[in-house]
Formats: C-alpha cells, sequence, structure tokens
C-alpha cells in the first residue's frame, strides 16, 4: 500500500473511522495496525471507531510496563 492510502478507510463514516461491519475495513485496518481483525473490532466496541482511538487502545493493550522490564532484565 503507498502512503497516498494511509488516510483512506473502506467506508461512508470518514478516512479517520473503521467500520467494524465491513470485513473489507476490518481486513485493511488490522493490515495497517498489525492485529487481527476479531482485535479491531474488539477496540471498536471498547473505544469506538475513531481510528486513532482505537490504534491508542491495542498498541496499550500490547505494551509493556516498566515494572515488566526490569523484572525480564532480573
Amino acid at each position: 500500500m503507498g502512503n497516498e492510502d494511509i488516510n483512506l478507510a473502506p467506508n461512508a463514516t470518514g478516512a479517520d473511522r473503521i467500520d467494524a461491519n465491513s470485513d473489507e475495513a476490518l481486513r485493511i485496518w488490522a493490515e495497517r495496525l498489525n492485529v487481527s481483525q476479531d482485535q479491531i473490532r474488539e477496540a471498536v466496541g471498547k473505544v469506538g471507531d475513531r481510528a486513532s482511538d482505537v490504534e491508542l487502545h491495542l498498541k496499550g493493550s500490547r505494551s509493556t510496563t516498566n515494572d515488566d522490564r526490569v523484572e525480564a532484565a532480573e
């Protein structure tokens, strides 16, 4: 996918929205965010359909805490 596609969502709700009812939108957003379509659906259910909110939610759920990194280093 080229950069020209980055801000386009395959739905009628807008470029910054994720249409969780569209298999094509779920496939594209899952690929962009490197997660499963089910994870996209779940995130949309929790934080709404704004792509930036979904991305932050997914990144937050996958990130480690400082405590995790300290424990791993020990």
